[in-house]
């Protein structure tokens, strides 16, 4: 910058929002995706038209696809909210794998202990282990950051492993309460008792071909109840504050560490229930790898930052990445890797962490000369 009139760029934090970056950002960073992916195929050999062609009907349109995605979104929902829940607060609950790992542990437990009794017990006893698992699980890294400022990012993350690692030992490494010892291949192949035939969650048909899973409507639900919760509630509003400016919060008298607490333990509820839902709706045992392959808690940080923390919006963007990912299965051969599906997820991702670094932070060109007269 010769002479000190050369050109200065600076990032500022925003003081506010505008109203049509909320919903134009998510669909520029789906944009963007898109292209970055299309680049992609090309380079990979492939037609980006025709790719999205097919990924389009083996998500939406053909036979049984429909259904599928359903399927694929309806975990989506519930860490998604998990998330959601927390960002909206200032908090980055990185833990949703871990809580919904524990909510399934919990749920076919209660399911387990209770064989014998009706459908309406055994899912109500279900969705709330799972629940309580979940938020239990969640309060641990949020009792770290309310009363020991610990970074809720650092150990909720961590907390993943330990689930995960738990989650193994009760199906690999021990005879435990969960896992099948009674079937002749239980020994060389290590797998979780079926749960009671009550414990499998309903299922409902539109027409012939579509099945809405009993779990998806659950997901609706609490996606109601936390936007009635966040928007028209004492609680509702101190969390906002809370999120916008800790300082002022605490200035003016709210008590930061109890609301920091309900939120990390309503983010695991939320989680929790969606283990539950894995138990019920699709599993019917407690299924350690099939819980951890998808990994749907790390997913659902994507669906929560497309949706922009917006719980009926993380239902939608969670119905558009889990046609995504069924797509991915269907779609994966010789010609069509399912890794190339993968990356295109990771591209979404980044693409909407971009995206929500634009709403939070804005872009100014300068001089120099301005700048070291501002200055002085």
């Amino acid at each position: 910058m010769a002479g000190g009139a050369g050109a200065l760029m600076r990032i500022e934090r925003r003081s506010a929002t505008p109203r049509w970056m909320q919903a134009a950002v998510p669909l520029g960073s789906l944009a963007v995706a898109l292209v970055i992916s299309a680049i992609v195929l090309l380079v990979t050999g492939h037609n980006p038209l025709h790719a999205y062609r097919r990924l389009f009907e083996a998500a939406f349109t053909d036979p049984g696809a429909f259904s599928s995605t359903l399927t694929a979104a309806t975990p989506l929902c519930f860490t998604g909210l998990a998330a959601a829940v927390a960002f909206r607060v200032g908090l980055f609950n990185i833990g949703a794998e871990g809580q919904l790992y524990m909510g399934s542990i919990a749920a076919a437990g209660a399911a387990l202990a209770l064989a014998g009794q009706g459908i309406v017990i055994q899912i109500a006893a279900m969705v709330i282990a799972g629940g309580l698992a979940g938020a239990a699980w969640a309060l641990i890294p949020g009792f770290l950051r309310a009363f020991a400022n610990t970074n809720e990012i650092i150990t909720s993350l961590m907390l993943n492993y330990v689930a995960a690692l738990f989650l193994n030992y009760l199906i690999f490494d021990t005879l435990s309460y969960w896992r099948d010892t009674s079937s002749p291949g239980a020994e060389q192949f290590p797998q979780g008792k079926a749960l009671p035939n009550a414990a499998s969650w309903p299922t409902f048909g539109l027409g012939t071909s579509l099945v809405i899973p009993f779990g998806l409507l659950v997901a609706v639900v609490l996606a109601g109840i936390v936007t009635v919760l966040y928007q028209r509630t004492r609680f509702g509003f101190e969390a906002a504050v809370i999120g916008d400016s800790p300082r002022a919060a605490r200035y003016a008298g709210m008590r930061t560490r109890r609301s920091i607490l309900l939120v990390m333990g309503l983010a695991g509820l939320l989680a929790g229930v969606g283990g539950a839902s894995q138990d019920g709706d699709f599993r019917h045992l407690l299924d350690a790898r099939g819980l951890q392959q998808p990994a749907y808690g790390y997913t659902g940080i994507v669906v929560a930052a497309l949706a922009r923390y917006n719980p009926f919006g993380v239902v939608l963007v969670a119905f558009l990445i889990g046609g995504l990912s069924n797509a991915g299965y269907a779609l994966q051969g010789a010609d069509f890797p399912a890794g190339l599906v993968g990356v295109m997820q990771g591209i979404v991702l980044f693409c909407a962490l971009g995206g929500e670094l634009l709403t939070r932070y804005r872009i100014r060109l300068g001089r120099a000369r301005a700048a070291e007269t501002m200055a002085a």
